[in-house]
């Protein structure tokens, strides 16, 4: 990986909480997708197309893959592929709310090894590069170290604690809720919770940031299925993905399983 393609990331992060903040709780443009895929505003188009306008134009030879852009297979023949989500909580944007991201990471034969989550109206820009921890504003961060799935802080929406999921017993845990995935990810890696879980099937580009910010930061990140996650994948999804403290996600895998 070039030296400062985290810093590309930074940069075009940035450069979307730019494009996007104008249009928050300004009624932006808004449109339902197909086949019940949820809401994209005109915001996200137009992050979408400068991200990938400026970040192609800087390395012309990585793949492209966002929730924006139509796929193209092109990506499977790439080392190196761009996973991106213009903006991650759109529900969050529409609704006026804060806690939306711009999700940017870098996959390399199908594992992240640069990434970044910027949320711009709560000044939060977590990053990571594999192999060199992660960081909150540039201070490093780390998972919160809890010992126990009972009674742990958990991120996650309510449907996941529906008893089909739990043949041992739904566990007794705070459960707490963000629209983003990569922001939910990113509150494991900083601590301020204990996991995040979701056995839906997941999009790559509302995870692939997240999931090496919080392993950088020490938590255990695996697919829904217990099993580590790759990326750029003919069909850009996962089993879900759970995100722990070890011990915990040691917990919730005999627990599930």
């Amino acid at each position: 990986m070039p030296g400062n393609d985290l810093d590309l990331l930074i940069q075009g992060a940035k450069a979307a909480g730019d494009i996007a903040t104008p249009y928050w709780q300004q009624s932006p443009q808004t449109w339902e997708k197909d086949a019940g895929a949820g809401p994209v505003t005109e915001a996200d188009l137009a992050v979408d197309a400068m991200l990938k306008s400026s970040l192609i134009a800087a390395r012309p030879d990585y793949g492209w893959l966002s929730e924006e852009t139509e796929d193209d297979t092109a990506r499977l023949s790439k080392d190196r592929v761009f996973i991106v989500d213009p903006i991650d909580g759109t529900r969050s944007f529409i609704a006026g709310e804060r806690t939306w991201a711009h999700s940017l990471a870098i996959a390399e034969f199908g594992h992240v090894i640069a990434a970044v989550v910027y949320l711009p109206l709560r000044d939060k820009l977590y990053s990571a590069v594999k192999g060199q921890g992660a960081y909150l504003n540039g201070e490093p961060i780390r998972q919160s170290g809890c010992k126990a799935l009972d009674h742990s802080n958990i991120l996650s929406a309510q449907p996941n604690f529906d008893i089909q999921y739990w043949p041992r017993g739904v566990p007794i845990v705070n459960r707490h809720f963000r629209t983003s995935l990569a922001y939910r990810l990113s509150l494991v890696a900083e601590g301020r919770f204990d996991a995040m879980l979701t056995f839906r099937d997941t999009w790559e580009w509302d995870v692939a940031a997240g999931s090496l910010i919080a392993t950088e930061a020490g938590a255990t990140v695996t697919d829904g299925l217990g099993n580590s996650p790759l990326f750029n994948n003919p069909r850009p999804m996962l089993p879900g993905m759970l995100a722990a403290c070890t011990d915990v996600h040691r917990d919730l895998c005999a627990r599930l399983h």
